[in-house]
């Protein structure tokens, strides 16, 4: 009888072979690394301390974003982001009310444990900042005139007010 351990391999004999690996073929490099991708990118800009935190960050606001852009916008978004991010964004209900800038922190707030008002900002910032280097600076300024004023901050623009 031949026992398997991590010491003694199940080779009975010198013209026994061992089974093949198994073959891993490269992933495509497609939308599912861009989720990757973006985890990261939220990381690298919010610095936060592990990957998973980043993630967790990342969904939350993702979801609260997707119930306030709606549309067209909704729609090019959804298909501007990596999979994993278009499925939390399309998965929401829309608003009923479209939030402030200040309201939607908040919002964001409530569903991170132990969050102040002051680290959700961060958060939403740490966010929301690298999407238009994902999904293209025209598609953000899209989104942004469909929002209140003060969303602009929030991704990492200037909030410009016209002159009069």
């Amino acid at each position: 009888m031949t026992t398997l351990t991590p010491d003694r391999p199940a080779v009975t004999g010198p013209d026994a072979t061992l089974p093949a690996p198994p073959v891993t073929r490269p992933r495509d490099r497609g939308r599912d690394d861009g989720w990757r991708e973006l985890v990261d990118a939220v990381r690298e800009s919010g610095q936060y301390p592990t990957r998973a935190e980043a993630e967790s960050v990342t969904r939350v606001v993702l979801s609260a974003l997707g119930g306030h852009v709606v549309g067209d916008e909704r729609v090019d978004l959804a298909r501007a982001l990596p999979e994993e991010a278009a499925r939390v964004v399309a998965s929401q209900v829309p608003a009923t009310r479209v939030l402030t800038a200040a309201e939607f922190v908040d919002s964001v707030a409530r569903r991170v444990e132990g969050a102040t008002p002051a680290t959700a900002r961060w958060d939403v910032s740490s966010v929301l900042s690298v999407l238009p280097a994902l999904v293209g600076d025209e598609l953000v300024t899209r989104v942004l005139t469909h929002l209140p004023p003060g969303y602009a901050l929030l991704f990492g623009r200037a909030e410009l007010t016209p002159a009069g």
